[in-house]
């Protein structure tokens, strides 16, 4: 940005939201096959609406699941376990419509073009891509995790909204919610939290006393999450404008997989390739290769040779190599970005069954994902986070 002074707003929604709902589904689903199916195929998607959670999907797996078991036990640790709360696990019908992989996707995954033709050159050559597509990972030095203010802070007050809830410190908090975090910027850098919005679902005799879910909200979550140097006197802050948000979840709002990808990555801050997360096992690049760029993307930076910077990769369905590979550092590289580049692609591996390897990707680690964002976490440390390829990048970058 070249503008002195601007304003950037991100939001973020808790695990209760009718959307995240659905991921959760997905991702639990996913999770309960990898436990049993390490090498199965999955793609799962998963709509609720009132009274109603509808899986669908291509899955192709030995596992034996109970999927309406799964369903149940996700949407009651979610805490819709109430028929006062218009959603309730133990009485929502399940309905089930899954089938298998379609075999020419999965001609080109399990032996991919280089194998076809002879080119092949060892055992990451193998698998090809899951799906024609690209994807995007950034990171910047805005915060600790490397991550854009606005969407860490929605996050962190998502968050924060779920443990009051679920500690019984704010005992008529429901599940449903929705933090927005606008964050003022001078020179490019965060100056103030300029406003935030909690909308939060609550019982309904919390209506008749707003000033004290107000102070609650404020004192017990804002407070706690929002460093106070960024706030100040002229800080606007939003509990429930509209006065009232008792009803909620799948009974206000139909809830779909994938349908919140902007807040599962940057709130905006960075590109975004366009496909969801949730449901998909590690052979689809949309994920798997998604969590390789954040990985790059965050080691760039905490080895200090970028401010900020982005990476693209695009991937063909069934082919192994990636057909692109594009970085922009907004002008704050502190070398030239050619050099950052060869780094990257000494260091890094991009093909999807190297990625698999790398980060390990093969195990039931997903549900904790699709909720408050995959990347940036403080509450769990997934392995496309870590920057323990700092040293490699350098190295590589001096010998160039």
């Amino acid at each position: 940005m070249n503008q002195e002074k601007y304003l950037f707003t991100s939001e973020s929604v808790t695990e209760g939201h009718p959307d995240k709902i659905a991921d959760q589904i997905s991702d639990a689903i996913l999770d309960e096959i990898l436990i049993q199916d390490p090498r199965a195929r999955v793609a799962c998607e998963v709509m609720v609406s009132t009274g109603l959670v509808f899986v669908a999907g291509e899955i192709t797996t030995s596992a034996m699941v109970d999927y309406p078991d799964v369903v149940r036990r996700t949407v009651r640790e979610i805490g819709y376990n109430s028929p006062e709360l218009g959603f309730d696990a133990s009485t929502c019908a399940v309905l089930i419509s899954l089938d298998k992989q379609s075999p020419d996707i999965a001609m080109g995954v399990d032996k991919s073009q280089e194998v076809r033709f002879g080119l092949a050159k060892d055992q990451y050559d193998e698998i090809g891509a899951g799906d024609s597509g690209m994807v995007v990972g950034y990171a910047c030095n805005e915060t600790h995790a490397l991550m854009p203010l606005p969407i860490f802070l929605a996050h962190q007050l998502s968050f924060a909204l779920a443990e009051e809830r679920k500690s019984g410190r704010l005992p008529y908090l429901r599940p449903d919610g929705k933090t927005q975090v606008t964050v003022e910027y001078r020179k490019n850098a965060p100056y103030r939290v300029h406003t935030i919005i909690v909308s939060t679902q609550h019982d309904e005799p919390i209506s008749h006393d707003y000033e004290r879910l107000q102070s609650d909200i404020k004192e017990r979550v804002i407070k706690r999450v929002i460093p106070p140097e960024l706030l100040d006197e002229n800080t606007l802050i939003y509990v429930n404008p509209t006065g009232k948000f008792v009803i909620g979840g799948p009974v206000a709002d139909v809830g779909l997989t994938g349908r919140k990808i902007i807040q599962d990555t940057y709130g905006g801050r960075g590109a975004h390739g366009g496909g969801c997360f949730s449901g998909k096992d590690p052979t689809k690049v949309d994920r798997s290769g998604a969590y390789m760029a954040r990985y790059i993307a965050k080691n760039v930076v905490a080895a200090g040779l970028a401010e900020v910077f982005e990476i693209q990769v695009s991937y063909a369905i069934g082919v192994a190599r990636p057909v692109s590979v594009f970085i922009d550092s907004f002008g704050t590289a502190k070398v030239p970005e050619e050099k950052i580049q060869k780094a990257i692609l000494k260091v890094f591996d991009l093909r999807p069954k190297a990625i698999i390897d790398q980060l390990n990707l093969l195990r039931p680690i997903y549900r904790k994902t699709a909720a408050y964002g995959h990347f940036g976490r403080t509450d769990v440390l997934f392995p496309w986070e870590k920057t323990d390829k700092t040293e490699d990048l350098l190295r590589e970058v001096k010998n160039l």
